[in-house]
């Protein structure tokens, strides 16, 4: 039976292809000009033939032909007819129309005629559909993708109104930081390869695979309700519009990271190329137990010494050669008839369109200043400077490798569509890295001393998910369904984090100390996490007031659940220390280890049973809504809308003291942390001041929840910074260990006039206000360690500004018609009030002409985000070109209290520059060389505190990168 199916569709395929080979095909989509809607049942035809289509619900058609060369008319009752003119069809190959726009007849006009060309390059539908949305929207189309040659979507999006992109894979919307922006793939949430990220990374989809990319400001009842910036949805193709087989091909050069012979690295897997390890790293036998064999547990020597030896020996970084970065990609799509072919109306014939994409990504960093500092204040109040606890300098390298698989088929009939998408990414980090660790006594909490260490890390991320979306037209009645059901299975694992620091390098018997630089130590960690979510959507399309309107109703349910755990192991020394040399590659030598003298080195499980950094977590998130979006009057749009949302965390897990013995200690059993019933209501307002002009309104009350990681008892260590994350659940004097949602209002007012051919201003306003935002703050009674915590801090607000210019400079001379400005600027102005605690834990370290206030600015907010681009684009010689400018104001990222000053980061001004440019039959072929932060600005953060100099906290310079890329079409 198997044999049959795949013999019946190898079949289907094989005849497809071969009657198609003998013939054209021309695809369109029609859309209605006044709405953006896709036309149903409009009549596309050869003129002066019997040769067409109707389209489907969709508005798509094709029309298969003999080669020539055609006009076609497209026409529907009571619309403006249009032709277009000069449409080619050549013999096995698609001619692809883009997007038609028909506008409601009127008695004084004519037949409109256009030529091919004038259609294929706007960007109608995206434009259409942004002044005509129900809520205030951004985004970027497949059209646009082919004028401005972006390869991936993270080099797309970031064109968008008020979008920054961060570490070159986060999008962030208005400056507020991951917390408040989501991103969805296909109007799903899914994951992102960072599991405690809300954003989902954007460099992993190639803009040939992607329909658009949509960015929603505001709220609209149909959407998630946990998100305030912005939702960012990409929608992946399911029918090409035309055949897709690409291959291309990238390098990048980095004069600051590349061929250089210190590059710092060590002995991995033999699979790390594939971004996985291949057991090199996996925690030993009988090292998860309980008990670990050591010479005070019982255990026979032999039992210890084989234990000891099973551990991988390596310790310290080496140094190679570094190479340039590189990536390859491969897409294949379209769609096909599932009958044979012919010059006959094909509108009911179902079609299958099918969508692949392979790409693979491996990239070299290193970093030779990296430096990270922790600093205090001092308590007299005369001292305005601030003096280091601990300065680390060093080196760092990196090597990524990211693979990424998209796979999709669709079935389409005149009125339906069923999908299926699937999505697999692999991602592995190998890390190495030595540094200098200056610790001064003199600072509280501190012992004082100089050590030398050796980093070795892993991390091995994946994400499968796959979506099944079924859309339903039910003919002639209004109601539209559509069911989407998506499951995603993720996995971050840490192997064997090695940091090894010798202390008291300054002497002359070097050592290792637990109460400095540490004793050596291996941590794994490991995370595993199912999510599931469903959901449908029924909409209703009806008359009111001699207008058409809209009823929208829907469910959804989501069902998260995480595993996660963290083991740590330690050296320790039977027989005293004795070092010749500081050279952490010696250190497991055999002469060195258990029962041998001196040293006699053995390993200490530091895992309690039960372990305290382990924890199950689950969340239930069902959510219904009801929206209705009507013409009160002529020129007034209202969209109304509720969306209820019930969420339920539970969590397992248990303190230190607890997991000690103690039975006043916390410990949780599938206790719920957090369980809510909320109802959001959302109203948009959209008056007409003219076809192309809008005034918008819009108010929305939303939420944002603490990710599983913040509502834990969880203790993450950084090895590298040495910086600890402690998850909420901990209490301290200043804090009781209840973490909350953060709940906001906002209001929204925007004007926008929309010109032709994509030109576009606007002018937006908004207000949020924020009741118990979450915020990273430094943990004041840690003084030994560096910590930090997730805590509501006290309620904020803040105002912003929004502009945007998209401007064709022909308007300057016609020379000019293929040059573009473009820019968009937010500027904001946030503030926290502050807590009792908060504050009078700053006024005790309040400095002699300093006033302090009990406000502040909100944390992840910046103060202003500066987009702006000069881009040329001409179509019929095949260049595009652009010089882009981004820039994100300094922004709070950790809140500093009273011997802690606030950390900030620094803006990251960023110049890059693109040329691509189309040559060859049908400019099948493409090269596109860029250059990425010409400045060649360092990422930073600094502490900041009154009238004192700006110090470290962390810096690194990622250089200036030179990229080449060839892309070929078959």
């Amino acid at each position: 039976m198997q044999y049959f199916k795949f013999l019946l569709t190898a079949t289907l395929f094989l005849s497809a292809s071969i009657v198609f080979a003998q013939q054209g095909e021309i695809r369109g989509k029609i859309i209605e000009d006044s709405n953006g809607e896709p036309m149903i049942g409009a009549n596309v035809v050869i003129k002066g033939t019997a040769i067409g289509a109707v389209t489907d619900f969709e508005g798509d058609f094709s029309i298969n032909t003999a080669p020539g060369t055609y006009d076609i008319q497209v026409s529907f009752v009571t619309f403006q007819s249009i032709t277009i003119e000069g449409v080619e069809v050549k013999s096995g190959e698609v001619n692809t129309l883009g997007t038609v726009r028909l506008q409601e007849e009127k008695s004084e006009l004519k037949e409109v005629v256009v030529t091919a060309k004038a259609i294929r390059t706007t960007e109608a539908a995206l434009m259409t559909i942004k002044k005509k949305a129900p809520g205030m929207i951004d985004g970027i189309s497949s059209a646009k993708f082919r004028l401005i040659g972006d390869a991936t979507a993270v080099e797309a999006v970031k064109r968008v109104t008020g979008v920054s992109i961060e570490g070159g894979k986060y999008v962030y919307v208005r400056g507020l930081g991951d917390r408040y922006t989501k991103t969805t793939l296909n109007n799903v949430e899914i994951p992102g390869l960072d599991p405690d990220r809300n954003s989902l990374q954007m460099d992993i989809f190639p803009t040939n695979l992607i329909d658009n990319m949509v960015v929603s400001k505001t709220f609209t009842a149909e959407l998630p309700a946990d998100f305030t910036g912005g939702l960012v949805n990409v929608e992946t193709k399911d029918f090409p519009d035309e055949k897709i087989l690409n291959v291309s091909l990238g390098i990048s050069y980095n004069p600051n990271m590349h061929f250089n012979p210190d590059f710092l690295t060590y002995e991995g897997g033999k699979t790390d190329f594939l971004g996985f390890d291949d057991g090199t790293r996996e925690l030993p036998q009988g090292a998860k137990g309980g008990s670990v064999p050591t010479p005070l547990s019982g255990h026979s020597q032999e039992d210890v010494s084989r234990f000891v030896r099973s551990f991988n020996p390596e310790l310290g970084a080496t140094t190679s050669t570094s190479l340039m970065d590189y990536s390859m990609g491969f897409s294949i799509g379209d769609q096909i008839s599932l009958k044979k072919k012919n010059t006959e109306n094909s509108s009911d014939k179902p079609k299958l369109g099918y969508i692949f994409s392979l790409s693979y990504k491996n990239e070299t960093k290193f970093y030779d200043e990296v430096n990270y500092g922790e600093y205090q204040r001092y308590a007299e109040a005369s001292r305005t400077d601030m003096r280091y606890a601990t300065l680390q300098t060093g080196q760092l390298g990196e090597q990524n490798v990211l693979i990424g698989a998209l796979g999709g088929l669709a079935l389409k009939s005149r009125y339906s569509k069923v999908r299926l998408t699937a999505m697999r990414l692999q991602n592995g980090e190998k890390r190495a890295g030595q540094f200098l660790i200056d610790n001064d006594g003199a600072a509280v909490g501190q012992s004082g001393y100089l050590a030398q260490s050796d980093n070795l890390e892993y991390n091995q991320r994946s994400l499968t998910n796959i979506l099944l979306n079924g859309t339903h037209n039910l003919r002639n009645t209004g109601w539209e369904l559509d069911w989407r059901v998506s499951p995603t299975i993720s996995t971050s694992e840490d192997p064997d984090i090695r940091k090894t620091a010798f202390s008291d390098i300054e002497r002359e018997n070097p050592r290792f100390n637990a109460g400095e630089g540490g004793n050596p130590s291996r941590i794994w960690r490991s995370l595993n996490e199912i999510s599931l979510t469903g959901k449908f959507d029924v909409t209703k399309k009806y008359s009111f007031n001699d207008s058409e309107a809209k009823l929208r109703l829907g469910a959804s349910h989501t069902y998260k659940e995480r595993d996660y755990e963290i083991l740590f192991y330690d050296i320790q020394f039977f027989s005293g220390q004795s070092w010749d040399n500081t050279d952490q590659s010696e250190v497991l030598n055999e002469e060195n280890l258990f029962p041998n003298k001196p040293n006699g080195i053995y390993y200490q499980s530091g895992n309690n049973n039960p372990n305290p950094n382990a924890y199950n977590s689950n969340i239930q998130n069902t959510g219904v809504y009801i929206s209705n979006e009507f013409n009160a009057t002529k020129n007034l749009k209202a969209v109304l809308g509720l969306r209820v949302e019930n969420y339920v965390q539970r969590h397992t897990g248990r303190d230190q003291e607890f997991a000690s013995g103690n039975t006043n200690g916390r410990n949780l059993v599938n206790e719920k942390v957090l369980d809510s019933f909320d109802f959001f209501p959302t109203a948009n307002l959209i008056y007409s001041l003219g076809d192309e002009q809008n005034l918008r309104f819009s108010y929305a009350k939303t939420i944002a929840r603490p990710s599983f990681k913040e509502l834990s008892f969880a203790q993450i260590l950084d090895p590298i910074s040495n910086r600890i994350f402690n998850g909420s659940l901990f209490p301290y004097a200043d804090w009781d260990g209840n973490l909350t949602e953060t709940r906001i209002d906002n209001l929204d007012l925007r004007w926008e006039l929309f010109q032709k051919e994509g030109q576009i201003f606007s002018v937006s306003a908004f207000y949020k206000k924020f009741d118990n935002p979450i915020e990273l703050v430094r943990i004041p009674e840690q003084q030994t360690s560096t910590e930090f915590q997730p805590r509501n801090v006290g309620d904020g607000e803040l105002i912003g500004l929004e502009f945007e210019l998209v401007k064709k400079l022909s308007f300057i001379a016609p020379a000019l018609d293929n040059f573009n400005v473009n820019g968009n600027v937010t500027v904001v102005q946030s503030k926290i009030d502050m807590t009792d605690t908060e504050f009078s834990a700053r006024k005790n370290y309040e400095k002699e002409g300093q006033n302090l206030q009990a406000v502040r600015q909100m944390a992840g907010q910046a103060p202003y985000v500066i987009n702006a681009g000069l881009s040329y684009n001409n179509f019929d010689s095949g260049i595009d070109a652009g010089i882009f400018y981004n820039v994100k104001g300094p922004t709070l990222a950790v809140v500093g209290t009273g011997l802690y000053a606030d950390v900030y980061d620094e803006s990251f001004h960023s110049l890059n520059f693109s040329i691509i440019k189309r040559f060859g039959t049908d400019n099948r072929t493409s090269v596109d060389f860029k250059v990425t932060n010409i400045l060649n600005e360092k990422r930073e953060s600094v502490y900041k505190s009154f009238q004192a100099e700006d110090e470290i906290f962390t810096s690194f310079n990622p250089g200036t990168s030179f990229s080449l890329g060839v892309n070929y079409k078959f």
